[in-house]
């Protein structure tokens, strides 16, 4: 059980969750509200929000244990993840915003004029269900040592405050809470491990001292392990739907392309931060068997009552920004590409949908509950779903990095070339899989991006280009000048 004033700290930040999920309530007028915020945050929100997403418990409670393991080398995670918030902003986030669309699989369709693209959506659907569902089981651990409560429990406590804040206002209250969460993470971060464990370790020279030159080092985790983050991370960030609805929030593409820019260098500045406060945490923390438990072992053994809550308010922060995040992201993509696809193929015409309509809200709602009750379900049944998360980001970023990336940076690039490049890259990988028989191997996705660029540069250069009037309604959307799209 943990302390008593810890404790009524992560209970007041619970129930703030809650509060501010009614508060963006009221927002909350439309579909393009409930999805994408009106499209309509400026720089502080867009940064905080976009920051917040992307720094989930990988990012924190994760970061720490590397840098307590591979001492500064261990910031190489989180950097990849910078790196790809960076590039996406700087040169894909205002053509994003000015897009107009609500997910990945409409922007395939939207630049190759073919439904087949919305096969992606089953890909991106399982992507972001299993991402809310290990963020889920991360924050349900603090919850199980600091309430005494059962992992389950833990689960479904978590589980329902992030559905009902979600449902209750969508992307308004998401981008509030995560407002909450980021200033939460700031300070627990920056502000209170970071300066305690530094002076507990007694600093640069203490942590050679006691931890070795190996601690200093940025190459103590691996050459190859570091191209693989920025392979896995680096790219995943630039087509993930839960950071492109993030995107889709900017009121404008220069808020999308420097509020996201912000957002990066924040968190390249975090994930220094991490591995430094775990390569101190080094020197003191001698015997954590795992490493990520040393995130709550510092908050336990050097800060004082109450600020060691805010510390772990902090982590919980961390990982329910991302769960919520992926969360609706998981519910635009079930309604806007994949029921639209399950209909086609059993011959049902999808109906039309009116984002301005009231109705279409309650829809919205209805889908952020269902899927939060089945990301609960999941959580609670399975004991790691790493695995499965990471099948479904090698297939995301194998299947679908190169027909996305390439619509934007190649205008021969065509909806053949799109179709069996994902194909081509979702089997290559998912084949290297069996055949390597280890799923967290680096192997399947190397093979598959391989894959899937060369069946998309050979496919597009040897059949017919893209339809004149689908490149022409691509570019007028490009340059914001397509009078049909009216939010």
């Amino acid at each position: 059980m943990g302390k008593p004033i810890d404790i009524i700290i992560i209970v007041v930040y619970l129930a703030s969750m809650l509060a501010f999920g009614f508060w963006g309530r009221s927002r909350t007028k439309d579909s393009t509200d409930f999805l994408v915020a009106g499209r309509r945050l400026g720089p502080a929100l867009y940064t905080g929000t976009m920051a917040a997403v992307v720094l989930g418990g990988a990012s924190t409670v994760g970061g720490v244990g590397l840098g307590y393991k591979y001492g500064l080398s261990g910031m190489w995670l989180v950097v990849a993840i910078a790196v790809g918030v960076l590039v996406l902003s700087l040169f894909f986030a205002g053509h994003i915003q000015r897009l107009r669309v609500f997910t990945v699989s409409q922007m395939l369709q939207l630049r190759y004029g073919l439904d087949a693209t919305g096969a992606s959506g089953v890909v991106m659907c399982a992507y972001t269900l299993m991402l809310a569902s290990t963020s889920t089981i991360a924050y349900a651990t603090i919850f199980t040592v600091l309430f005494d409560t059962s992992r389950t429990v833990s689960i479904v406590i978590g589980g329902v405050i992030v559905l009902l804040y979600s449902s209750i206002g969508g992307m308004w209250s998401i981008t509030l809470t995560d407002m909450v969460q980021f200033v939460l993470k700031t300070i627990g971060v920056f502000f209170l491990l970071l300066p305690f464990s530094w002076h507990r370790s007694g600093g640069f020279d203490g942590i050679r001292e006691r931890a070795g030159d190996a601690a200093l080092s940025l190459g103590t985790i691996g050459t190859s392990t570091i191209i693989t983050f920025f392979v896995v991370y680096t790219f995943g960030l630039l087509i993930g739907q839960d950071i492109w609805q993030r995107v889709f929030t900017a009121r404008s593409p220069g808020v999308a392309k420097w509020g996201g820019t912000a957002a990066g260098i924040y968190c390249l500045l975090y994930g220094v931060a991490g591995a430094v406060i775990g390569a101190a945490a080094s020197t003191f923390l001698t015997d954590v068997e795992v490493s990520d438990d040393v995130y709550a072992q510092i908050a336990e053994s050097i800060l004082p009552v109450g600020i060691s809550g805010i510390v772990l308010a902090a982590a919980v922060a961390a990982m329910m920004s991302t769960a919520s995040g992926a969360l609706i992201a998981t519910a635009t993509v079930a309604k806007t590409d994949v029921k639209p696809l399950l209909l086609r193929l059993i011959g049902r015409r999808p109906a039309t949908e009116d984002p301005e309509s009231e109705q279409e809200v309650h829809s919205d709602r209805m889908y952020v509950l269902i899927l939060g009750i089945i990301v609960i379900v999941i959580a609670a049944s399975l004991n790691d779903v790493v695995a499965a998360l990471t099948v479904a980001y090698d297939i995301l970023v194998g299947g679908l990095l190169v027909a996305i990336l390439g619509g934007f940076v190649w205008r021969r690039g065509n909806g053949t070339g799109a179709i069996w490049s994902m194909a081509a890259g979702t089997v290559v990988t998912l084949a290297t899989m069996a055949i390597v028989g280890d799923v967290l191997a680096n192997e399947p996705i190397y093979y598959g991006l391989g894959a899937s660029l060369i069946v998309y540069l050979v496919a597009s250069a040897f059949t017919a280009p893209t339809p004149p009037e689908t490149m022409q309604e691509w570019d007028d959307r490009l340059a914001g000048t397509d009078a049909t799209v009216a939010k």
